[in-house]
């Protein structure tokens, strides 16, 4: 006896069928297609019988070179067997904030290849898009006896996926999900992770090796670096890190990974049509230095060994280690130019000046460009524990500059300073000639001692007329005096100068 396709499939599957409303062909339709047919849908595309997917699994070679300001290149290399003529081939695993129009897909072997349209397919699969996709199509409803277990289902209409759902049925109209949602299929443009779809040309076809490669937002990268200074103070220990962010919607596995350091300039771009995922932080292990290049007026850093970059994760490898370099503390108390202008009085009552660590980036296993990022510096205490005595960030710092570093102010140095004369010698109206006066009193309470730098910028045309310790002119309107402080004890610097306006 022949069996009833229509009895039969609920059986297996445990459905109760409901008499749906619909014209014949397409209840017959929902009857033969079972429950395994949906889930199979699922992960299936419009394409599924025409296109050949290519993943990651066929990928021969892997690089991607990260910039500055959330930019990034990815050459991604697979062997793929292509059909003679055209062919629809969906290349997945791409960044979800590729930039389509950069995309260049070449042949590794030279074989004709042409490449005819492409298309970007960024919507991902998820319940909410595919019932976005569904608007205006036919789907079912299944529901639970809440005794029996048995599932029943009903066909609807998808009405409005906004801000809830919207379902017709044969004889109402109901709001919500209430129950399962059962779809017929996915839609073409709908994917379960972002793929570039080519249709290409391939000639005679066979097994060919092709490169994609494009521009991506997503992927970023900065210096950091770690500075431990020496009991004495006068040398330091660096060591430079890199740190990688991936939001860019996909996993790099095992790259060759590139960054480039300088300010490359960039058309304006277009408001990126995928939201930025959110960081998830998982620090890497430490990984061997970074071999340097120069690249045009920039400069490429290569690290030696592939790595993985994991998607929505945040790693770091290593960029330079060197010991012992030589470095030197500063103390600095910086002035301004308003008060040579007028009569002021007091100027400052108790003032902390900056400390500042600098040292010079060359010889030894210093010497190469340095990377914009933060410098963040540790000293010992007596118990032998680094403790984190103060950070400041670093410009681009080419071999051979000067790095200089604003830890913070002094604790137990600090200075008054006042105003103790002024004098109009030949006053105008568009300016004339001042001879004004100043000291400054700075106070040591460490046990050691100190020398504190003190620089005043001086207006117009100026001339000392006296002072306590002799200055330097370091520029044309910058005076500078360096101060030797006694532990535990106090030194008055004083001086008077003429200024023509």
């Amino acid at each position: 006896m022949k069996s009833n396709a229509r009895n039969v499939i609920p059986a297996q599957a445990g459905i109760q069928w409901k008499k749906t409303g619909l014209p014949p062909a397409r209840e017959r339709r929902f009857a033969l297609l079972p429950v395994a047919a949906f889930l199979l849908a699922i992960t299936a595309t419009a394409w599924a019988g025409e296109e050949r997917l290519s993943t990651d699994k066929e990928q021969t070679g892997l690089a991607v070179t990260i910039y500055n300001g959330d930019l990034a290149l990815v050459k991604d290399a697979r062997k793929v067997r292509l059909g003679a003529g055209e062919n629809q081939l969906a290349w997945r695993n791409v960044s979800a904030r590729m930039q389509p129009e950069t995309a260049l897909l070449r042949s590794l072997d030279g074989k004709p290849l042409t490449l005819l349209e492409q298309n970007f397919d960024f919507d991902l699969l998820t319940p909410q898009k595919l019932l976005e996709k569904s608007v205006g199509e036919d789907i079912r409803v299944i529901k639970s006896h809440p005794t029996m277990g048995t599932d029943s289902y009903e066909a609807a209409t998808v009405l409005s996926a906004n801000d809830g759902v919207v379902l017709k049925f044969v004889d109402r109209v109901e709001t919500g999900v209430p129950g399962r949602l059962a779809f017929n299929k996915v839609p073409a443009n709908l994917r379960d992770r972002p793929t570039l779809s080519m249709l290409l040309d391939a000639g005679k076809g066979g097994e060919q090796g092709l490169e994609l490669s494009y521009l991506t937002g997503g992927l970023s990268w900065k210096a950091d670096y770690v500075a431990e200074l020496s009991g004495k103070e006068d040398s330091l220990d660096l060591n430079g890190w890199v740190t990688l962010t991936n939001t860019s919607g996909t996993a790099y596995r095992d790259a060759r990974l590139q960054l480039v350091a300088g300010e490359i300039n960039r058309a304006r771009p277009e408001p990126a049509p995928m939201k930025m995922m959110r960081d998830m932080v998982a620090m890497a292990s430490a990984a061997p230095a970074m071999q340097e290049e120069s690249l045009l007026d920039y400069h490429l850093y290569t690290l030696e060994r592939p790595t993985t970059i994991l998607d929505n994760q945040t790693k770091q490898v290593a960029l330079l280690s060197a010991q012992k370099v030589p470095a030197g503390k500063e103390y600095l108390l910086q002035g301004a130019d308003y008060y040579y202008y007028g009569q002021y009085g007091e100027l400052g009552k108790k003032m902390k000046p900056a400390i500042y660590l600098q040292f010079d980036n060359k010889g030894g296993q210093m010497g190469i460009p340095l990377p914009k990022g933060v410098v963040r510096v540790y000293k010992k205490d007596k118990a032998g524990r680094a403790q984190f005595v103060g950070e400041d960030r670093i410009d681009h710092t080419a071999r051979n500059e000067t790095v200089r570093l604003k830890l913070g102010e002094a604790f137990d140095i600090t200075a008054d300073k006042k105003q103790t004369d002024f004098q109009k010698i030949a006053p105008s109206l568009r300016g004339g000639v001042y001879e004004t006066a100043y000291q400054i009193e700075i106070r040591n309470a460490k046990n050691e001692p100190v020398e504190v730098k003190v620089v005043e910028p001086m207006p117009g045309d100026w001339q000392m007329v006296s002072e306590s310790l002799k200055h330097d002119k370091d520029t044309a309107h910058t005076a500078v005096w360096l101060v030797p402080v006694p532990a535990e004890g106090k030194t008055v610097l004083t001086w008077r100068v003429r200024v023509k306006y």
